[in-house]
């Protein structure tokens, strides 16, 4: 359980470095990540390479007993390589193209920028790769952030048309596959394809998934190339990407795989980022200044199975920030509570970004662990306390690594199937990676550990599998179904695609109808003012945003009905269907029925308590606005905290 931290050398004078080091020892930090958006003072001029700056930033670090995460500076290309390559800026979707002068500018698909890229890359691998203080690497920052990617450029065009030629080999197969006899879009070589945008009406679904699977693989090929370099300069080190909080635009599972990452890290900004999520007002309002409970855990969950158990938050807020709509001062104690919410969930280190606020340029209202006059900010004293409880307990500071055990649920999440649902969202509300949030936040609230992971895993450890939606169920997976002893929830729109982006030949839910025999005849998006009622155990609510008719087989029961007759909740022996996005009560008491058949331990837990075990250890949180008492045995021995915690509290105990 180690803290970190984001630092800038280059941005404060020479005679700060050595108390700032010192300080960073003394507050209990361990790692610094440094160099991420430093490539002009790297590399000032092109082959001209300023070293001595960084020679000595580094020195000082490591001198002061300081681990040291490099990130190559390929998220901030240097005007002097933009005014050689003006054609490597990114294009939107509009057509328009970026301009340089701020970062994240440069368009992924670029030879000569993947080129630039490479040798600042190799020429700082070689400087730094054996150095005994870079213990990691993190490869650019923040990838595809700032809608760069996809990006619309005549590069871009070419390497699709290669890609397109791999995948399907011939034009007649891919005009078969993409179904171009419909609107007469036939095309006579891969070279007459053209990029899926201004186009006056909808292009061609298939054509714009393949260009997102496309730009998908940029993006991993991109972060590969700087791999292969790291991986023969710095044999010992991690390497490591920083990911973002719901961030869908690449798949994260095909970028981590094959060993391109050891350590899946991720930038954590909550209260931004439940201001940004497509939750309720109410609710953004009522935690406005705790972040919405399972905000941050949701992707705690999802990058600790990105990094096949292990991560890191590499950007962790310290106050409030500069970029969403609106940025709050967080509630006193959620900074420390943040801290060890990520550590429950089995983070090796939360670094904050960023050790001191910047007073000038972009993010001079972003906050960090001190203010710009270098006193400690409301934020760094909470990270002292926790660093001091941690060093004061044994049970904290001696838990392993890697000590989150499988939980006894999965809940499986599918990036293609988040580009499926934009590309054809036929309802504007629909968003398949909200309805998979509210399915978490239910298993949160009842108490329940999760494993958020794809549906390529082996899921024959689990005792309840939660597919919110995957839009294309292959037989490998009803494979796992038929060989499971678990309970299987699946909800709406499964199946309900083929790998081509077509509706199955039997019908949706395609090959799943082979465990759970039933068809979808229509689907309908529902506007606000269309409320379907049904009710599940006892507990009455409505569908949302979606709903289907189904006709079911006799084998097939019905658990629930609308108000109108049609299923909806059908299932066959440990297998559920869900007909619609029900609303949040709705989705508790099924999940609730599903856990019970399971044999999954549920908890009632108190309006805004979220509780998450780590090893022997269980902690809970209070996110709520009033003090709860906390569902720890009568034998619980408490290593934080006690038996009742206040808004923004934490407690931690053992059992015996």
């Amino acid at each position: 359980m180690n803290f970190g931290v984001c630092y800038y050398p280059e941005q404060w004078p020479r005679s700060l470095w050595a108390d700032d080091a010192k300080r960073m020892a003394e507050l209990g930090i361990t790692h610094v990540r440094i160099a991420e958006f430093a490539w002009s003072r790297i590399e000032p001029r092109d082959g001209e390479y300023d070293w001595a700056w960084l020679d000595e930033a580094v020195a000082t670090l490591a001198n002061a007993g300081l681990k040291i995460i490099l990130g190559t500076p390929t998220a901030a290309p240097p005007t002097w390589l933009t005014d050689r390559h003006p054609d490597m800026l990114a294009v939107r979707a509009d057509g328009v193209r970026f301009n340089s002068g701020s970062r994240r500018h440069y368009d992924i698909s670029h030879a000569g920028f993947r080129a630039a890229g490479l040798k600042i890359t190799e020429a700082m691998a070689r400087r730094y790769g054996r150095h005994a203080a870079v213990v990691a690497w993190q490869t650019d920052n923040e990838l595809a952030c700032h809608d760069t990617v996809p990006t619309y450029s005549a590069t871009a065009l070419q390497r699709f048309h290669a890609w397109l030629q791999r995948r399907y080999e011939t034009i007649d197969a891919l005009n078969d596959a993409w179904g171009t006899v419909f609107w007469s879009m036939t095309y006579a070589s891969f070279d007459a394809i053209r990029l899926p945008n201004l186009t006056p009406t909808d292009a061609n679904p298939i054509h714009l998934l393949d260009f997102r699977r496309f730009m998908s693989d940029e993006v991993a090929s991109f972060h590969r190339e700087q791999v292969d370099v790291l991986r023969r300069h710095a044999p010992d080190a991690d390497v490591l990407h920083n990911f973002m909080g719901f961030f869908t635009t690449f798949d994260h599972y095909r970028f981590a795989a094959d060993d391109s990452i050891d350590v899946a890290a991720w930038d954590s900004y909550p209260l931004a980022r439940t201001e940004t999520i497509g939750i309720a007002e109410e609710q953004k309002a009522r935690y406005a200044r705790t972040a919405h409970p399972d905000v941050s855990a949701f992707d705690h969950d999802r990058y600790r199975g990105v990094g096949r158990g292990r991560f890191w938050v590499m950007e962790q807020q310290a106050g409030p920030v500069n970029w969403a709509a609106w940025n709050p001062v967080p509630a006193a104690g959620m900074i420390r509570l943040w801290a060890f919410e990520a550590f429950a969930h089995g983070a090796e280190l939360v670094s904050y970004f960023r050790w001191r606020q910047c007073p000038f340029a972009q993010e001079q209202m972003h906050s960090g662990l001190h203010l710009p006059d270098g006193q400690l900010s409301p934020g760094g004293r909470e990270l002292q306390r926790a660093a001091e409880e941690i060093a004061a307990s044994s049970q904290l500071s001696t838990l392993p690594a890697k000590a989150t055990s499988p939980a006894a649920v999965a809940l499986v999440f599918d990036y293609e199937t988040q580009w499926m649902f934009e590309i054809q969202r036929h309802g504007r509300t629909f968003d398949y990676q909200m309805l998979a949030f509210d399915y978490y936040e239910v298993l949160r609230e009842m108490g329940v550990d999760v494993d958020i992971v794809p549906a390529t895993a082996d899921l024959s450890r689990y005792k309840l599998v939660v597919v919110p939606s995957i839009a294309v169920v292959t037989d490998a997976l009803v494979a796992q179904i038929e060989q499971s002893t678990a309970q299987w929830v699946f909800g709406p729109r499964s199946g309900s695609k083929t790998d081509g982006f077509a509706i199955p030949g039997n019908l949706p839910p395609g090959p799943l109808q082979k465990v759970l025999p039933m068809q979808v005849l229509e689907v309908e998006s529902l506007r606000p003012t269309l409320k379907p009622a049904t009710a599940f155990d006892d507990t009455e609510g409505i569908a949302v945003h979606w709903r289907e008719h189904l006709s079911v087989a006799n084998a097939t029961r019905i658990d629930a009905r609308f108000e109108d007759g049609w299923p909806a909740i059908v299932g066959s022996g440990k297998v559920r269907y869900v007909a619609a996005w029900l609303d949040h009560a709705l989705h508790r008491a099924l999940l609730r029925r599903a856990a019970h058949d399971a044999g999954v331990a549920v908890h009632a837990l108190p309006d805004g308590i979220r509780l998450r075990r780590r090893g022997n250890v269980m902690f809970a949180f209070n996110f709520g606005d009033a003090p709860a008492d906390v569902p720890a045995p009568a034998n619980a021995s408490f290593v934080l905290g006690g038996p009742q915690i206040a808004t923004g509290d934490v407690a931690a105990w053992v059992a015996d």
